[in-house]
């Protein structure tokens, strides 16, 4: 690969961040970074921040935006996936895989591995399937769930989720690499949410990440954890000296960044991931180095992988930019008169209640407050009484603020595709009305699904790239109907595969698993299938103690029949 040190001084890449800075800031009418932050704010629930609207009057909100995005939320994160894997190039057909599930189940049941020569398409397909099975297994370790969850609603917020999957080298696995297990298997993938504000792209007018010629990494560290990781690296004594803290936090992800103490010790680090290119540019691999301002914290190394580590989902595209948009950015304007006629309308109900008192201070000298109880003592003749204290009339307030505000809210909602029936406001009159209502409502979210399960399978592939690549020969653990078995791998024999991805989408609503027990039911008093068969399909969680319910049933089956037919009592 040709080198391109010259190209990743602190100087040069601190300018590259820099422009991406300015790229990100020029943004809509107030930046990325602002906007971000007022998204943020308006989603949480303040919203009457820097509101000069004083301490004397309630400032009602009523969150709309954060009920959308729920709802929406909702609808794309909470539906469960499996992950096909496929080798381009390679035949998959049905002999392959029957084939490669005999040598599988001979391998699950003990079986030794027979792998030699060139890689067979029925041990290729062996490897996928087996690829399909540990995705579930890498994403119960890395809790894919919670950071598709936190992905997605950085995308929600600031429009665009992202994803970095790196290789961790002290991750433990439990493996060993002999028989005595003195030696262990350290080294793994792992996973965490990066914040838009903190990833800049090298052509920041292209959405298509893997065409990037770079991309910026920012991060806020401590000193002490940058001069170990320089240390650790081979840096000098005087490099290490340049490592202090600054005061670089103005270009972070929300408000509460910039309380970052002052005598917190931080620094900005900046991590550039690039394509080096062979000699003859036919390929390349992807390759990293980690500066701060004056130092090199580790020099250019190769993470040995084909593809940025990056998957991203833009929860709306822009024409030639590679940040998605929010659409609480177009929602506050809504939001803000929404709770400012709110607040009105508390204030003249407050006002209408309890009016203004005027007293008249000749005639009585003594403080008045509002206790109903309150005797007042009125100086001067009966005919004074009623002038002492009297009471302002606020003007009467219009019926119909209440109906534009109910309006606003309606046709708001309704515009950001969250009705009645989608957020399930209506009564449950009619069944079958609502469910045909909720799929009318929801079929507008089936773009973002799309787009979101591109994002898992973007994720999919840059875990199969890392496991290729870096896993050399260990087992992979899968867990399948025959229980936890370890699968041989030996990332060298298929390190040239091309692997692509599929989603596979399961039903995730309450009708969903509704319809399953109905369907269960019918099949069972049919006798179509059997007591055990039914309680096996089950929608999880439905029966408690459904497992020991069914080792009953197959308990029952093995009871050996004395005379006549009769099974032996217990």
């Amino acid at each position: 690969m040709q080198s391109t040190k010259e190209n990743n001084s602190p100087g040069k890449i601190f300018a590259e961040y820099e422009a991406g800075v300015r790229f990100k800031a020029s943004l809509g009418s107030r930046g990325l970074y602002e906007q971000n932050k007022i998204n943020e704010r308006f989603y949480t629930g303040d919203q009457w921040f820097e509101a000069k609207c004083g301490k004397d009057r309630p400032l009602v909100r009523y969150n709309i935006i954060k009920r959308i995005g729920e709802y929406k939320m909702a609808s794309i994160g909470t539906i469960p996936i499996a992950v096909n894997y496929r080798a381009e190039g390679i035949p998959d057909t049905l002999t392959h895989r029957e084939q490669a599930e005999a040598v599988r189940a001979a391998l699950r049941n003990g079986g030794e591995d027979t792998f030699s020569g060139d890689p067979t398409p029925q041990e290729i397909s062996l490897i996928l399937s087996g690829f399909s099975d540990f995705f579930k297994t890498t994403a119960e370790r890395v809790e894919f769930d919670r950071l598709r969850e936190q992905a997605l609603r950085n995308a929600y917020i600031t429009g665009t989720g992202v994803i970095y999957s790196y290789w961790d080298e002290s991750a433990p696995t439990g493996l060993y690499a002999d028989r005595e297990k003195r030696c262990p298997i350290l080294g793994d993938v792992s996973c965490e949410v990066l914040d838009i504000e903190n990833v800049y792209f090298g052509e920041p007018n292209n959405e298509n990440i893997q065409t990037q010629p770079y991309i910026i990494l920012a991060q806020r560290k401590t000193v002490a954890e940058v001069r170990r990781e320089a240390k650790r690296n081979g840096r000098t004594a005087e490099e290490l000296s340049k490592i202090t803290p600054d005061r670089s936090f103005r270009h972070m992800a929300g408000d509460i960044s910039s309380l970052e103490p002052e005598d917190s010790k931080r620094i900005l680090v900046l991590t550039k991931l690039y394509k080096a290119w062979s000699r003859d540019l036919n390929d390349y691999e992807i390759r990293a180095v980690r500066v701060c301002r004056d130092v090199v914290i580790r020099e250019d190394w190769s993470m040995g992988i084909r593809l940025y580590p990056l998957a991203c989902f833009l929860w709306e595209r822009r024409h030639s930019c590679a940040y998605g948009e929010s659409e609480i950015t177009w929602l506050v304007p809504n939001q803000i008169a929404i709770n400012r006629m709110l607040t009105a309308s508390v204030w003249s109900g407050m006002m209408m209640g309890m009016p203004i008192m005027v007293v008249d201070g000749d005639l009585v000298d003594q403080p008045v407050t509002n206790d109903p109880a309150q005797i007042i003592r009125v100086q001067g003749g009966g005919e004074n009484v009623s002038s002492a204290v009297q009471f302002v009339n606020p003007p009467e307030f219009s019926g119909q603020f209440g109906t534009a505000i109910s309006s606003l809210i309606e046709q708001t909602l309704t515009q950001a595709g969250a009705n009645a029936a989608a957020l399930g406001d209506i009564a449950p009159n009619n069944t079958s009305a609502i469910i045909a209502l909720r799929e009318a409502a929801t079929m507008p979210m089936q773009l973002f699904r799309n787009r979101f399960f591109s994002f898992c399978e973007d994720v999919a592939r840059i875990w199969g790239e890392l496991w290729l690549s870096m896993y050399g020969k260990r087992s992979l653990r899968i867990e399948d109907e025959g229980g936890v078995w370890y699968l041989p791998f030996d990332g060298a024999r298929y390190r040239n595969l091309i692997l692509n991805t599929r989603i596979d989408v399961g039903a995730a609503s309450a009708w969903s698993e509704l319809a399953s027990v109905k369907i269960l039911d019918g099949l069972f008093e049919k006798g179509v299938i059997t007591a055990e068969q039914y309680l096996e399909r089950l929608p999880k969680g439905t029966v408690p103690g459904c497992d020991a319910l069914l080792r009953r049933l197959r308990a029952d089956e093995t009871i050996p029949l004395q005379e006549g037919g009769q099974a032996d009592e217990r």
